[in-house]
């Protein structure tokens, strides 16, 4: 099988399921953009220190391929059925939260806003956390265009959080403080 088909080079291309929509379709947008996200916390994966985060990042993205295919899948429509897809990871969300509490326990309580960046992999996870919004506000315009299981925009909603929490736990864990932003005056010069 060759990973070219030539289908997709008019600017379309197929659903799970059935069915032709153009690339930049809202469906194909929400489902690309998780894609997207799956893609960028591999990479964090691979900046990060801690083995449990690395180990629960690791269960992320399976639970992203998950969401992309549930995502990928349009309703039944013109007499079709549409295709199973894996169970949606609905448990997932009470581990993320409950890892954010045991997360919470060892980390200084926020008092100001935090800048993105710290160590590598508190870095890496910022912009996994930033791509994690993307994703959710491709997903909510899909839902206002047609029918999209509500779990998935509340597991990409703590899954946000989620990324903010490890990213915090990466720089305690590096010995290196949270940037807390300071509201600047005027042009401050280095």
């Amino acid at each position: 099988m060759k990973i070219y088909t030539r289908t997709g080079d008019d600017g379309g291309t197929a659903l799970f399921g059935g069915g032709r929509v153009r690339k930049h379709d809202p469906r194909v947008e929400a489902y690309g953009t998780v894609d997207e996200l799956n893609a960028v916390v591999g990479w964090a994966l691979t900046q990060v220190a801690d083995p449990v985060v690395r180990t629960r990042l690791g269960l992320v993205q399976h639970d992203l391929f998950t969401l992309g295919s549930e995502l990928a899948t349009p309703p039944a429509a013109d007499g079709r059925r549409r295709p199973e897809t894996p169970p949606l990871p609905v448990e997932r969300i009470a581990s993320m939260e409950r890892w954010m509490d045991g997360a919470d326990e060892e980390l200084p309580p926020l008092r100001a806003f935090i800048l993105p960046g710290g160590s590598d992999g508190a870095a890496a996870l910022h912009v996994a956390r930033t791509v994690c919004r993307r994703a959710e506000r491709a997903v909510v315009a899909l839902a206002e265009a047609g029918p999209v299981d509500a779990e998935v925009v509340t597991y990409l909603n703590r899954l946000s959080d989620l990324l903010f929490t490890f990213a915090r736990v990466e720089n305690l864990r590096a010995g290196r403080p949270d940037v807390e932003w300071e509201k600047l005056s005027g042009l401050e010069e280095a």
